[in-house]
């Protein structure tokens, strides 16, 4: 067990926003209730599942909607605790410790508050480490755990909780309801227990973002070697470095859409596209794909190395473009089927960027 304090909480943000792959909301809010809570009721208890009962219940909570909505609709806060209530008290059983379902900018930060201000530790584990768009593309569905019963909760008091048979249909009925509700709500899904998180998790995923966002603040201060520092680090690749000449964003059926297209900063005959739904999915070189899903896309400010989330992204900006592997934990047999290409509808194959470096 060890304390997250505020000092940590910037590291631990910017880390958890450039593996967000632009998705996972933006840090913002997010740093500011994480930071309240801590002040408010102390540093939070980051623990390990082997801290806690085999059978003790592992409850999340995230929000789940449309990036471009949090910007304007900002959570209040008391729908994250409403929602592990609704869970907890369907279930007849009190949760041991809180986890993070993702890792993002927002979808990482939350939890942590939440945990803080129920008195409840935090597991140093997630279902992805990165962000996806979709309830059902965790590592957790690949084991065969059930995202339902799962609760949906907005700041106004609206709640519901529900059954379902397969993951996908959980996904199917949580973004109905998230489009009723104003396009952004909580969401507490994959109830599980300790021992669940500890055979099917990603571990470490707090402490990794942690340690990701402090080598991004390396190269913010200049640091010497800082940049190489990451991509060692992350075993990253930087593919393409250049400015945005168009963008077209959209907010459809509860997920931010979208394409992105940058022009090389040194030699404008090369262009990338980069497709977007609420994350960075695939990029494209002159039409060829470089860098697909479930591996990791990131966008960061050339000048400042601040991640981008999708929703911050605008015309003229000038951005490095990241390539990661994903969690290694992710390499099961269904992978591709559930996160790959064809999961978002491209009729492409995955595409390993290691081998075009």
């Amino acid at each position: 067990m060890r304390e997250l304090t505020i000092e940590d909480i910037d590291d631990l943000a910017a880390g958890a926003t450039l593996l967000g792959t632009g998705g996972g909301g933006d840090p913002y809010v997010g740093k500011l209730l994480v930071k309240q809570a801590i002040a408010d009721h102390g540093p939070a208890e980051l623990v390990e599942p082997d801290d806690l009962p085999e059978e003790g219940r592992v409850l999340t909570t995230a929000i789940i909607g449309a990036p471009t909505v949090i910007l304007e609709k900002i959570p209040a806060g008391t729908e994250f605790r409403a929602g592990i209530g609704a869970l907890a008290a369907y279930l007849g059983e009190d949760p041991v410790a809180l986890m993070s379902i993702e890792v993002g900018g927002v979808n990482t930060l939350v939890p942590i508050a939440t945990a803080v201000e129920l008195g409840l530790p935090i597991i140093d584990a997630d279902g992805m480490r990165r962000a996806f768009p979709q309830i059902e593309m965790t590592v957790f569905t690949l084991h065969g755990l059930m995202a339902a019963p799962l609760s949906i909760a907005d700041d106004k008091g609206n709640m519901c909780v529900f059954e379902a048979t397969t993951n996908q249909k959980a996904e199917a009925l949580a973004r109905a309801a998230v489009v009723e509700l104003g396009m952004a709500t909580s969401i507490s899904c994959y109830p599980m227990t300790v021992g669940d998180v500890r055979r099917a998790g990603i571990g470490g995923s707090i402490t990794y973002c942690t340690e990701v966002g402090r080598r991004l603040a390396q190269i913010k201060q200049g640091a010497e070697g800082a940049w190489q520092e990451l991509l060692d680090y992350t075993d990253a690749a930087l593919v393409f470095s250049g400015k945005v000449i168009d963008i077209d964003r959209r907010t459809i059926e509860g997920f931010a859409r979208g394409t992105v297209v940058l022009e090389h900063l040194e030699d404008a005959t090369r262009t990338m596209r980069v497709e977007i739904q609420n994350e960075n999915l695939i990029a494209f070189e002159e039409g060829k794909a470089v860098v697909t899903v479930p591996d990791l896309l990131c966008l960061l400010d050339y000048e400042s190395a601040d991640p981008m989330t999708t929703e911050s992204l605008a015309y003229g900006q000038r951005l490095n473009v990241l390539a990661m592997p994903c969690a290694p934990e992710w390499h099961r047999d269904g992978m591709l089927e559930l996160v790959g290409p064809r999961a978002f509808g491209y009729d492409i194959d995955y595409v390993d960027f290691r081998g075009h470096r």
